[in-house]
């Protein structure tokens, strides 16, 4: 593994480890050079509650992950989690910098009645 990843890695492990200890439903986000992804997962880890990516129907065929295609993932798994009863959440950004795609996701997310 490159450095730049295990760096991340220990960021983000960081951080689940403190959302843990708070006992709270996070919202996990990763991302690759093409798509990005965005699960609602249980307080114990056990169940993704809700989930959306840019590889759903609804916004494949879109091109590569940019901001709006970020936002609109953002969007949709917030609607996604308030059809499972889940409004207040921890955000897991997975070591990422809070910046461009993971910042338009979490801002629509919120805009849709996510709490974080």
């Amino acid at each position: 593994m490159h450095l730049k990843k295990i760096n991340r890695m220990r960021r983000a492990l960081k951080a689940r480890m403190r959302m843990r200890k708070l006992g709270a439903t996070r919202l996990s986000v990763n991302r690759s050079g093409r798509h990005i992804y965005a699960q609602v997962i249980s307080s114990d880890g056990s169940k993704v509650l809700a989930q959306a990516s840019t590889l759903d129907e609804s916004l494949r065929g879109k091109g590569a992950c940019n901001v709006d295609l970020a936002s609109k993932v953002g969007e949709l798994v917030a609607s996604r989690a308030k059809e499972a009863g889940v409004t207040k959440v921890a955000f897991d950004r997975s070591g990422f910098k809070y910046h461009g795609k993971i910042k338009a996701l979490a801002d629509a997310a919120r805009a849709n009645g996510m709490e974080f």
